[in-house]
Parts: C-alpha cells; structure tokens; sequence
C-alpha cells in the first residue's frame, strides 16, 4: 500500500508533512511517496529516526500556490509537487494522494487527471463533521456552488458509502439540509431532491434544519457547495467564539482562574471533539481515485491522521464501493433528474 503527500503544500510545507510522514509509518503499515523539493524534504527527514525503506522522496521543481489560477496551475504546472502526487495515482502507482495545497487546483487536478467515476455528474467535498453524538458528514463542502437533484442523490449515496466504511457508522442516516422538516419546504432543487431520495434505497430521514445538525440526528447531511461552505465556516466561527469567551472568562480573577483549573481537564477533551486535525482531511468524493485535502494550515497530527484515513480509504474499497452504488441508481431515477 502506497500513499503520495504533496511535500511543498500548505502552509508550512515539508516541515509538517514529513513529520507527519514519520509518524505514519511508524504507526501503520504503509509506504508514503513524497513529492516536492528534494533538498528541503530530506533535510526534514534527516530530523528523524525512521524506516527509510518505507519513505521515498520524489522531486518536482515547480510548486502550486494559492495564488495561482486552479485551472491554469493544473495545465501549466505540470511538474508541481501537485500535479506530479496526482499523476502518481493515476499511473497506479500510488493509491491516494494527500494535499494540504491550493483547494482549486487540487479539486481541478482530481478532475482533469484522475477523472470521474463511471454515473457521477459531480465529485463533492465530504466533510466530516463533529456533533454530540460523534462524526456525521456534509456533502457538499464547497466543490458545487451550483446542483441539480441528480447531484443531490449522488452526494447522499456516496457520504452513506464513506460514513460507513470509513466512519463506520452502521446503516447511515441521510438528512436534506431544508428551512423546515415537512416534505414540501423549500425551493424546487429541495423538493425535486427530496422525492429523489426517497425513492431511493438509502436509509433518507427526511429534512433536517441547520440548528439540528450540531445534536447528531443525522450521520449524512446534504446541500450544494455553497451552503454547505457556509454551515462550515459559520460552525467554526462559533466554535471559535466560544473557546475565546471561556478563556476570557475563566482568567478574569484568581477564584475563577481556580475553578478553571479543575475543570481544565473536559475543557481538553471537550477541544478536542472540535479539533480537525483528528480528523485529517476532506476526502473528494466521486473521483476515480482516493483524493483528500488537508486543511491548509495542518500540523502533522493532522497530516498523520489524514494519511490514516487513506488506508482505511484504501481498505475498505471506498472508490470501487462507491462506483458499484451509483451503478445501481438506474436510469429510471437518474434520468428524472437531468
């Protein structure tokens, strides 16, 4: 089992994602494929004490930052330590690519290169999302501004297939994120949807409303891109709030400073229900390859757990499961949705 990490992205480059490495291939049976520039990523391994055999270093002499246009880099940039990590995928030569680089490109880099699976209309970002009650996933995250109900049902049967190979979450409950429950709210893209999947044989529960995602009621929740890109930052943003508040208020005077120090401990536990690094990354749902994005400012924990869910990816026959989904959709439920 082979996995290539794109060594120059994000935003500390070779530093996090060979310590990240490091620390995979100690802890799992994997080989890791690095690609980037050489000399800075070999100077980061000399740091470490490591199986050598298990890390290899690929050079690439140009990198692709977030300034670049996602679409020109991908075409232009054809020895990037991107576009090389995605190619390496293609060629079979590695069986999931992990990048904490310019999201554009590297969702334009899944498509051009690695390609659709067979039925899919749209890729989307599957993001896994903390709530009471453990993970649930959000399909779309931010890859489809705009969608069509076909797009709906694709998304709802491809978060179901990762929610529970990679999640684990048995039979996965499947929501539609609506401004009400009842079956006719919304707009046409929610109610055309809504007859889709329940015609379909995922488990669908019906709508669910923003304010019910956080408790855990659903393991899936579906919506474009934009909306979807929007719960996720408004949730972070208000995770962020509350973190500060409770620090301000916990260091005001002496006696709270007191109380917080014996209440410092599910203070921890309760940041790290929050904490995206112990998720890893976002997998690209619906191309013909493993594909997860790494949050742009990963640590190596994050890069470590990210590489963790790959295998796990890659074990479980995420991609193939997903194409075997898809396939039983039928053109009688597919075509009402074009």
């Amino acid at each position: 089992m082979k996995v290539v990490l794109d060594g120059m992205g994000g935003d500390f480059g070779p530093e996090v994602t060979v310590r990240g490495a490091v620390d995979a291939v100690k802890l799992y049976e994997v080989d890791i494929a690095i690609t980037g520039d050489e000399s800075s990523i070999k100077n980061e391994l000399k740091k470490y004490e490591y199986p050598s055999d298990r890390i290899e270093v690929i050079h690439c002499d140009e990198i692709i930052t977030n300034e670049d246009s996602p679409v020109s880099a991908i075409r232009k940039k054809k020895n990037s330590s991107m576009v090389v990590a995605i190619n390496l995928v293609k060629e079979r030569k590695a069986e999931a690519i992990i990048s904490a680089g310019n999201t554009g490109a590297l969702l334009a880099g899944g498509l051009f290169i690695l390609g659709r699976i067979k039925g899919i209309d749209r890729p989307a970002l599957a993001i896994p999302y903390p709530t009471l009650n453990g993970v649930s996933v959000l399909m779309d995250g931010g890859a489809n501004a705009n969608c069509k109900p076909r797009n709906f049902l694709e998304f709802a049967h491809m978060g179901s297939v990762f929610a529970s190979k990679v999640l684990k979450i048995s039979n996965p409950r499947v929501h539609l994120v609506n401004i009400g429950v009842e079956e006719t709210k919304g707009n046409d893209l929610a109610k055309e949807s809504y007859q889709l999947m329940k015609k379909s044989n995922i488990n669908f529960q019906g709508n669910i409303e923003a304010r019910e995602i956080p408790s855990g009621l659903t393991d899936v929740m579906i919506c474009d891109g934009f909306t979807g890109n929007i719960i996720l930052k408004l949730t972070e943003g208000i995770a962020s709030t509350i973190f500060s508040v409770l620090k301000e208020e916990f260091t005001k005077n002496t006696l709270r400073k007191l109380g917080a120090s014996l209440v410092k401990p599910g203070l921890v536990d309760f940041k790290k229900r929050f904490d995206y690094t112990e998720y890893g990354g976002t997998p690209f749902l619906g191309v013909d390859g493993i594909l997860i994005k790494a949050h742009g400012s990963s640590n190596s924990k994050a890069i470590m757990n990210a590489i963790k869910q790959s295998i796990i990816s890659i074990e479980n026959n995420v991609v193939n499961d997903i194409s075997k989904e898809i396939q039983t959709l039928g053109e009688d439920i597919v075509g009402e949705s074009k």
